[in-house]
């Protein structure tokens, strides 16, 4: 089964609701927004990560406009956290199984505390590993083990992008695991060590701004200074200059 896509200034956005996807087969989902779009453009390992995902979610109402007015398609915004809900009522039903690799211990403690409560039927399993920027060999390897030993029907990776990213390009074929998805600061928001913003925002698509909001020290460069890199590139495809989107 073909998993449905739309090409998107070179890169294949998932363009379908999740249940389109053949959860059978063993996939790499990761997540695009304006922000990761423009990070990607100076950072190949990142981008290649991105660009050979099984399926890449539009995450962020930059990415569902840009769609709009380069392909005149109409995409729904998929978040990090819709992903993560989605597949933990998956497994819930089949009593499955599923890793949380990333964040510290208390953070694990608390999702794991929350998720037995409202999916009860879901085998979890856990590692937090070294905080560093980059792992060595040996940290690797204790990753893959860990995971391996549990062999989950899906992986849930939450290390902050694009350390994520590249990490499951770099280590995917060493896993033994069904799906496995990249979605950074969703351990934080269901762990509730960090809140999402309301509701009402992300009807109106508005997400960005109750973040910014929220952490403007953190958020002001994703939002005020990347977003616009990836609606300029969008302006000039549309234009016809596809050869002045400058790619490091």
């Amino acid at each position: 089964m073909k998993i449905p896509s739309i090409q998107l200034l070179g890169y294949p956005v998932f363009s379908e609701s999740l249940s389109a996807i053949p959860w059978q087969k063993k996939l790499v989902i990761n997540t695009i927004n304006g922000h990761s779009y423009t990070v990607a453009k100076s950072d190949l390992q990142f981008r290649k990560a991105l660009q050979e995902s099984d399926v890449l979610l539009p995450d962020g109402a930059s990415v569902v406009m840009g769609m709009k007015m380069l392909q005149g398609q109409n995409i729904q915004k998929i978040a990090g956290y819709d992903l993560f809900i989605f597949l933990m009522d998956y497994l819930n039903q089949r009593k499955g199984k599923c890793f949380f690799l990333g964040s510290m211990d208390h953070t694990l403690d608390k999702m794991r505390s929350r998720a037995m409560k409202e999916f009860p039927n879901v085998q979890i399993g856990s590692f937090s590993p070294p905080y560093k920027p980059v792992f060595s060999a040996e940290d690797n390897r204790i990753m893959q083990d860990q995971v391996n030993q549990f062999k989950p029907d899906v992986l849930f990776v939450g290390m902050t992008a694009p350390k994520q990213e590249k990490w499951v390009n770099d280590n995917k074929n060493k896993l033994d695991a069904g799906a496995i998805c990249s979605i950074g600061a969703v351990f934080d928001f269901y762990a509730g060590t960090s809140n999402r913003p309301p509701q009402w925002m992300i009807n109106l698509k508005l997400e960005w701004l109750g973040r910014l909001l929220k952490e403007p020290k953190r958020m002001w460069k994703r939002y005020l200074l990347s977003t616009p890199v990836f609606f300029i590139d969008v302006f000039l495809y549309k234009l016809g200059f596809k050869n002045r989107i400058h790619i490091n």
